[in-house]
């Protein structure tokens, strides 16, 4: 049986933030290659309930695949520590809103 080996303990990397920008983001879409996965983020102005209007996509960031994997794992921890502390998000607008109308009706 082959000995594992021991894990480098990873140091911290060092970061130059003064160039970031901040943008806000509701929507985004998912596409790739074989080789790339593409993140295009934009704003969706959209009420629930009203008529279709094009959103703008305003950011596009592009990652390998092992890039992509450690991503997902630190936005799912990121989630989880959320819902752990302010309980269950529910990404379904419809739910939400039923949710909301329940819990008003409940208060009169």
């Amino acid at each position: 049986m082959a000995e594992e080996q021991p894990r480098a303990e990873s140091m911290p990397v060092p970061v130059d933030e003064s160039h970031i920008m901040a943008t806000y983001a509701n929507f985004c879409r998912v596409t790739g290659t074989p080789e790339e996965l593409i993140v295009d983020f934009g704003l969706n102005k959209q009420v629930a309930g009203t008529s279709p209007e094009t959103i703008q996509l305003t950011q596009r960031i592009i990652v390998n695949f092992f890039t992509a994997k450690r991503l997902a794992a630190a936005l799912a921890m990121a989630v989880a520590r959320h819902e752990q502390a302010f309980g269950m998000l529910e990404t379904d607008v419809q739910r939400r809103i039923v949710h909301q109308q329940a819990t008003q009706a409940h208060r009169s």
